[in-house]
């Protein structure tokens, strides 16, 4: 059985567990502040009823997947808007005649391709068909890249390692050789720089493939394995529909497609040419290698896919809780989500209705987002606080891609991102893991206020994953701003030492970006206290941020530190 308390016992409840959290850090650390009681009072503000009214709404059917471009998508845009003028916020944009809007028009282009339903690879040992179609069965999973139908005619195979070039580490996988019009094949993840077992973006496909454009490769093919993506292979196939989204094109390189290859798909492949794709691995990710010098594999492709290219207007929603202060109010904290999911696919009854509702991805994140915002308007602070629900974030960031290239004031004047990403739907915690700890002075406003609910911060529970650089913080980051994620986990209150990881493990097999991410019908199977828990350390972190007089930094050294420097100087 259990327990839904109503707003008022909520309330109380909330204020009593913040006020003990309060109790309990004062006495491990007399150095860490306690919650003033304004604070608490913002902090109370933030119930679980609230989230899941909003999350329902957002992850229901009726928003068919919420995929850019869509009825379904437009719904939400407006429900978000709505909810945000509702709150009290004002448009987060200024547009000519002195007015706001709250919403900022993003223009995407749609890449539709009629991807083959086999793709056919001819070593000098055999050929080999690959099968792009059977969902989770499919060899081979492609999509486009640039804005040309792709027309490949044996276009020779490349085996370029990793596909990183990384001078500050000395590592260079392409070693000047030529893949202008070849197709390389590249592993995933990426050596061991910052640690064994730790991703960075060298490590990310949209690292690989740009890197693969700029050196004028046709195309790309990233090998998966469960090991160094993080997710399993149904994870890329089941939602494959080939088609792909982008900004307009600025004159970057881009290549005729990109894709992956199964793990034992692509052994296939690298025996048609008589190498051992096991053997080549190895020889990669050797420590003293430097970087793999690109090898032949003696297998070529011809590819014919059709691209079908329109535009589509959508839009990030944003709103604005106007600082206090004549001067600091003229910089920002920012909080964003991202609203968009997957969209449809045709479904499989009675195993799934074909709807990817996306609720904890991310309809979680906004609802919570709505939450803070309303929270934040009964107590302004001095900087304006600004909060963006972007959109085309499962399509690669765009839409936080665009607000940071076409942001409200210049990025120097940009304090930090706080992103919500997923929320922890699983109860309280006695922890918090923060994505790129130790990468800004972020850090100490994070922890105090962590302190002061009684839990301990540390780095990334899955570094392997390369989450800072999978959600739209990274954005942000590139342009110099610090940044904040953080969720609570994987020690949960009350439950045994590897709980949490048993259930965000469960949820990444058989539910992430899966139709089966829905609000249940019976929403006490969410145990919403550890998101509250997380808001109300969103909130209070940001709201920290926006009365502190100095903006935060990165660490010296820190990979982003001279972006912010620059923009600093504008």
């Amino acid at each position: 059985m259990f327990f839904r308390p109503s707003p008022r016992v909520s309330v109380a409840f909330l204020v009593l567990a913040v006020a003990c959290a309060t109790s309990d850090a004062s006495r491990r650390s007399s150095s860490s502040p306690a919650l003033s009681a304004a604070e608490q009072a913002a902090a109370a503000r933030i119930q679980a009823s609230e989230i899941s009214g909003h999350l329902r709404f957002l992850a229901d059917d009726l928003m068919a997947g919420r995929a850019p471009g869509t009825t379904g998508s437009a719904l939400a845009i407006q429900y978000l808007a709505t909810q945000l003028q509702i709150a009290g916020l004002v448009g987060g944009l200024a547009v000519e005649g002195g007015k706001r809007t709250f919403l900022q028009r993003v223009p995407l282009v749609k890449l539709a391709a009629h991807v083959p339903p086999t793709v056919e690879f001819q070593g000098s040992a055999g050929k080999v068909s690959l099968s792009t179609t059977g969902g989770a069965k499919a060899d081979l999973v492609l999509e486009p890249n640039g804005e040309a139908s792709a027309d490949l005619e044996a276009a020779p195979l490349v085996f370029a390692g990793y596909g990183i070039v990384a001078p500050e580490y000395g590592w260079d996988d392409y070693k000047d050789v030529d893949v202008r019009g070849k197709v390389v094949v590249l592993l995933n993840f990426n050596p061991p720089f910052a640690g064994e077992r730790v991703r960075l973006w060298y490590g990310r496909w949209d690292y690989k493939f740009q890197t693969a454009a700029a050196h004028g490769a046709a195309g790309a093919l990233i090998v998966h394995t469960t090991e160094s993506a993080g997710y399993p292979w149904q994870v890329l196939s089941s939602s494959a529909d080939g088609v792909g989204f982008t900004l307009p094109s600025e004159g970057e390189p881009r290549m005729q497609f990109q894709g992956f290859l199964a793990e034992e798909a692509a052994r296939r492949v690298f025996r048609s040419g008589n190498l051992d794709l096991d053997g080549l691995t190895k020889a990669a990710q050797a420590p003293g290698s430097k970087g793999t010098r690109p090898q032949p594999l003696s297998v070529s492709v011809t590819l014919r896919m059709q691209l079908e290219k329109s535009l589509i207007e959508s839009a990030n929603v944003i709103g604005m809780v106007p600082g206090t202060d004549p001067v600091l109010s003229r910089e920002l904290v920012i909080y964003t989500a991202h609203h968009d999911h997957l969209g449809t696919v045709t479904p499989v009854p009675p195993a799934t209705d074909g709807i990817y509702n996306g609720a904890l991805d991310n309809a979680s994140g906004c609802a919570t987002l709505l939450a803070i915002a309303r929270a934040a308007a009964a107590s302004p602070p001095k900087r304006s606080l600004l909060f963006a629900f972007v959109t085309a974030e499962e399509q690669g960031l765009l839409g936080s891609r665009y607000l940071a290239q076409h942001p409200p004031v210049p990025p120097g004047r940009i304090a930090a991102d706080i992103n919500v990403d997923s929320i922890n739907r699983w109860g309280r915690t006695s922890d918090l893991g923060m994505l790129g700890l130790g990468k800004s002075s972020l850090d100490a406003v994070v922890k105090a206020v962590a302190a002061a609910q009684g839990r301990t911060v540390h780095g990334d529970a899955y570094p392997d994953r390369g989450s800072f650089y999978r959600s739209d913080q990274f954005e942000f980051a590139r342009i110099g701003v610090p940044v904040v994620a953080a969720v609570g986990g994987p020690d949960f209150i009350g439950r045994p030492a590897t709980w949490g990881k048993e259930q965000e493990e469960e949820f990444e097999e058989k539910h992430y970006h899966q139709p089966s991410d829905e609000y249940p019908r019976a929403p006490e199977t969410w145990d919403l206290s550890g998101g509250v828990q997380d808001a109300q350390l969103q909130l209070l972190v940001g709201l920290r941020i926006a009365d502190a007089p100095e903006l935060p930094s990165w660490t010296a050294g820190d990979e982003f530190e001279r972006a912010r420097k620059a923009a600093r100087k504008e």
